[in-house]
């Protein structure tokens, strides 16, 4: 099962380390991992993204809890939440192709923020299944390059991960 685990950790050098560390010691895989300050500069917000049982995702969060750095963390796996990515996408953008590459873009509900002669930059966020099938919609032969953010998320309604 697909787990995101939301984690509040001191803002401190060699803490991440300390996380991607007791994963690989472990021998469990980190699908998309997301860091940033959150609104207390001496805090930041990690999104991780895993696969695995209950039993093993319990296990992750015990030792997670168990690191000095960490300060709170929920699984967001377990109650109702958003959960988004952001995606950039360049492509070649030929005159023949412009016009298609921009509808396709307006039925996804993205943006072009970069235009030149020969490319459009995409800009995307959503689920990941809407990303992926925006990039499987682009004819693979335009596509230079992908840059994804991985996966945020936050907790539906009064509940939320602070001190």
């Amino acid at each position: 099962m697909r787990h995101i685990i939301s984690i509040l950790i001191e803002n401190e050098s060699g803490a991440l380390s300390r996380v991607a560390g007791l994963f690989s010691a472990r021998g469990y895989n980190i699908q998309s991992l997301t860091v940033a300050p959150t609104e207390d500069p001496s805090l930041s917000r990690m999104t991780l993204v895993t696969w695995g049982s209950d039993e093993v995702v319990d296990q992750i969060t015990k030792q997670l809890n168990k690191l000095i750095d960490v300060v709170k963390l929920i699984d967001l796996a377990d109650a109702p939440h958003i959960e988004r990515e952001l995606m950039l996408v360049k492509v070649t953008a030929t005159a023949p192709t412009r016009e298609e590459i921009k509808r396709l873009v307006d039925i996804f509900r993205g943006k072009i923020i970069d235009v030149t002669p020969l490319t459009y930059v995409i800009e995307m966020t959503g689920s990941t299944a809407k990303l992926d099938a925006f990039v499987l919609a682009l004819d693979n032969t335009h596509i230079i390059e992908v840059v994804r953010s991985g996966s945020i998320g936050i907790s539906r309604g009064e509940k939320g991960l602070h001190l």
